[in-house]
């Protein structure tokens, strides 16, 4: 890879990785011009938005411009000393390649316009969503002279989740609201909104990020990575929120020793999306890792009380019974472009084959998280590094053997661990979460659709499979360099 010794070089690179973003929001300023609103958009996951040119050809102008700002962003990693002179120069530069990703419509998902339809019923018609679908309502209310003038209801009406409850916690539900009613109705002020505050939050974890690490090459790592900057603020996903609260956690945890706060952050992360959870033992009995077993194992049972006392409290505002958690079922009982996918397609001659699977393995990631728990009850010596790496493994595990319903955004979880893992570990979950965007390339070929998921866990699976063989061919080679 190149290796730049001009600081003019290292300007060229940002800028051309500048035009290489806002080539990626043309087609959305387009879109824009045309239409003048978002109203009624569905994602087809066409990159160019429009029907002029063949899914074929706007598969590769996409494919191209990744493969480009991918080349940039390494480009820009190997050189970062000689390009970036301060962190006022590096978050200045953060911050105008997420303002050029807030311009791109999310033509891959548009999960964002489910998260506004429920804050809309929440906070505007004073439904609650644990309860109430946004399709009940606006099929109930059809004669309303108020949904006509609502756009974020309509939008959200269309969307393929309409017909679901909330599947995420009251934290995120929350802040559904707070956007949906200062977007007065208009989904194209409710975008906006929403973008500019992952805009907002995505600057904040790039702040921890620095704070925790003091390292440049972590929060650039996130901060310009084309996977965070397309999943995290382009389709506008909750779980850059998630990152958020992960990160302030292991900050209060880490840098501030106060454990209270690290677990109610934990908890907040938890009542955005529920997989946190499993970080909580973790977290506990490293901080009480000089005390003996039976006091780390008291611990665990007081501050794990405050943890669900934290999401209880959260849920005041929408518990009615248990229906209210109901949402934790709901996605696993979707299938996308995971290995379950495989089963169905190639095994279906027995349509429970999937369910038993993952009921097999889930059973099994219990039992060897159960038994990984005990055992650090027990450890006389606990490093936080290897504690994180155990969380990366129980992660991957989680995101590509438990979850039916797999999606791309999910790799961004691991990212608030990466400063602990070694230099191998981290070039690799870097190229996964780039590979899964060009994985993706298939849903722009043939649209979307249940069974084009098959192709795309090949291309995810086998592509990561070789960028891992590279990398240890590459470690190899230094070792013997060094020998």
């Amino acid at each position: 890879m190149l290796n730049i010794k001009n600081k003019k070089i290292g300007n060229v690179i940002l800028f051309f990785y500048i035009i290489t973003g806002i080539a990626f929001a043309m087609p959305s300023i387009f879109y824009y011009i045309e239409n003048k609103t978002i109203l009624k958009f569905e994602p087809y996951f066409k990159f160019l938005l429009n029907d002029f040119i063949d899914r074929g050809e706007q598969t590769l102008i996409y494919i191209i411009l990744l493969a480009i700002i991918t080349i940039l962003y390494f480009l820009i990693l190997k050189n970062r000393k000689e390009i970036f002179e301060n962190n006022k120069k590096i978050f200045l530069f953060i911050l105008i390649i997420s303002i050029i990703f807030v311009i791109v419509i999310p033509f891959t998902c548009s999960d964002v316009f489910y998260y506004l339809g429920i804050g809309r019923i929440d906070s505007k018609y004073n439904q609650n969503p644990y309860y109430t679908t946004i399709k009940e309502f606006v099929e109930n209310n059809s004669n309303s002279k108020y949904l006509e003038e609502d756009t974020v209801l309509l939008q959200g009406y269309i969307n393929d989740w309409s017909n679901s409850t909330v599947v995420y916690g009251p934290i995120w539900t929350i802040i559904c609201k707070i956007v949906a009613f200062l977007s007065c109705g208009n989904i194209d002020i409710g975008l906006l909104i929403f973008k500019l505050i992952n805009v907002f939050v995505h600057l904040l974890n790039c702040y921890l990020i620095y704070k925790i690490s003091n390292k440049k090459i972590f929060t650039l790592i996130y901060g310009i990575n084309p996977f965070i900057l397309m999943e995290g603020i382009a389709c506008v996903h909750n779980d850059i929120f998630m990152v958020l609260f992960i990160l302030l956690s292991l900050y209060l945890l880490l840098k501030k020793k106060n454990i209270v706060l690290a677990i109610i952050a934990l908890a907040i992360a938890t009542s955005i999306k529920y997989f946190t959870i499993i970080l909580l033992p973790f977290i506990i009995i490293y901080y009480f890792r000089k005390e003996r077993t039976s006091k780390r194992f008291l611990k665990c049972i007081e501050y794990g009380l405050i943890f669900f006392i934290t999401i209880g409290v959260c849920y005041l505002l929408y518990i009615r019974d248990f229906q209210v958690f109901s949402g934790l079922f709901i996605q696993q009982e979707k299938y996308a472009k995971s290995i379950y996918i495989i089963v169905l397609e190639y095994f279906n001659n027995n349509s429970s084959n999937a369910p038993i699977l993952n009921k097999m393995l889930l059973a099994s990631f219990a039992i060897i998280y159960f038994f990984t728990c005990i055992v650090e009850l027990y450890k006389k010596e606990i490093k936080f590094r290897n504690e994180t790496r155990k969380i990366i493994l129980f992660i991957l595990a989680f995101i590509f053997l438990l979850i039916t319903n797999f999606q791309p955004w999910y790799i961004m979880w691991m990212f608030p661990f990466l400063i602990w893992q070694k230099s191998d570990d981290i070039k690799l979950i870097v190229g996964i979460s780039i590979i899964s965007e060009f994985a993706n390339s298939v849903f722009l070929q043939y649209g979307e659709g249940w069974r084009y998921g098959t192709p795309f866990v090949f291309m995810l699976w086998i592509s990561i499979g070789i960028y891992k063989i590279i990398i240890d061919i590459k470690r190899i080679k230094l070792l013997k360099q060094k020998g």
